[in-house]
């Protein structure tokens, strides 16, 4: 593994850097698409610097999404997935980073799904070059982006990979995981809390980057969409309280959602109001800037259909009051009910 691996440093980014005797200037580019057969051919030759170079070629070439189009029709996509257990580390990573450059266009993650490349790339997530780890991962995180290559993902069974892999995979990586996770999870939520989501999400809350909390969070919003998952993200309640008050907007936006999801339980009601999630979340819904706005005021309004919370809120009509000029349609009409609820009387 590189160096930053070794020793821990997490902040170093991840290098593409190839081999000093890998010249990308020889790769035979000059005839465009009439150079795929060529490729196609070299990059299956027993000669390891012939691979290389057509390879390098090839990664210039599916830049243009017509280039892509032909490689998947003449079969190039096959040859790619024998290419990525080879045993060249340099080999293992341009083919990877061509499928990076392939999923970014359309055609290229449906052709992506046709061949089965999402089983195929499982195989790298144990590979001992961090590049080559971090070009799979980004290449499931672009096709989860597509409900079909989320299907396919869930459908090999990568989930409960996913989540282990969260556990220890070097920061610029997880994040990668944590969009992948989002997307997936969407879709379905039960593999993924059989796996233990949950409590290894509820650690990735308190995680020092910012943009790990907040992909976390956004995570267990998407879980909280669904039946089996508003339950048990009720177990996070008191951590996403805290998180509120964090300091990056991304942070307190994600947080505030997966909190809505997580109060349509009435459990979950009860756990936010024994949290003290009142104050913050009237901060969140009084901000200027605040992205969590109409997930906090919905948060509330929820809470204020217990006595508890109704008697809390009930001198704080103000704030809600304000954002009956709020300029979004669905600030104003989410007050609306607000204030509705908070002054309600039973009969």
């Amino acid at each position: 593994r590189s160096v930053s691996r070794c020793f821990g440093m997490a902040s170093t980014r991840i290098s593409a850097q190839l081999p000093p005797d890998i010249d990308p200037t020889k790769a035979p580019i000059a005839f465009g698409r009439r150079a795929l057969p060529k490729l196609n051919e070299e990059i299956q030759s027993p000669e390891l610097l012939t691979q290389q170079r057509a390879l390098m070629a090839l990664c210039d070439l599916v830049h243009d999404p017509e280039n892509v189009y032909q490689a998947i029709q003449i079969g190039f996509v096959e040859n790619l997935k024998t290419l990525l257990l080879h045993h060249d580390s340099t080999v293992r990573q341009k083919t990877t980073e061509i499928l990076c450059i392939m999923a970014m266009h359309n055609v290229g993650r449906q052709g992506l799904i046709q061949t089965g490349v999402i089983p195929a790339l499982a195989e790298l997530m144990d590979d001992p070059v961090d590049i080559c780890r971090k070009n799979t991962h980004k290449v499931f995180e672009m096709m989860a982006k597509l409900h079909e290559g989320a299907a396919d993902i869930l459908h090999a069974g990568l989930i409960p990979l996913l989540m282990f892999k969260l556990k220890s995979e070097l920061d610029e990586i997880q994040e990668l995981i944590l969009d992948t996770l989002s997307n997936c999870l969407r879709v379905e939520a039960s593999e993924a809390l059989s796996s233990g989501a949950i409590t290894i999400l509820k650690e990735k809350l308190t995680h020092s980057s910012v943009t790990i909390r907040s992909k976390a969070a956004q995570v267990l919003l998407e879980i909280g969409t669904h039946p089996e998952g508003k339950i048990v993200v009720g177990e996070v309640i008191p951590v996403l309280v805290s998180l509120l008050e964090d300091t990056d907007p991304e942070v307190q936006a994600s947080t505030t959602g997966a909190l809505m999801f997580a109060t349509i339980k009435p459990q979950g009601r009860f756990s936010a109001l024994g949290a003290e999630a009142i104050p913050p979340l009237l901060k969140l819904v009084a901000g200027e800037t605040s992205k969590a706005r109409l997930s906090a005021i919905k948060t509330l309004t929820m809470l204020a259909e217990l006595p508890e919370g109704r008697r809390k809120l009930l001198d704080h009509t103000d704030t809600f009051q304000q954002c009956l000029n709020d300029p979004c349609e669905a600030v104003r009409r989410a007050a609306e009910i607000a204030i509705r609820v908070i002054k309600w009387k039973p009969f």
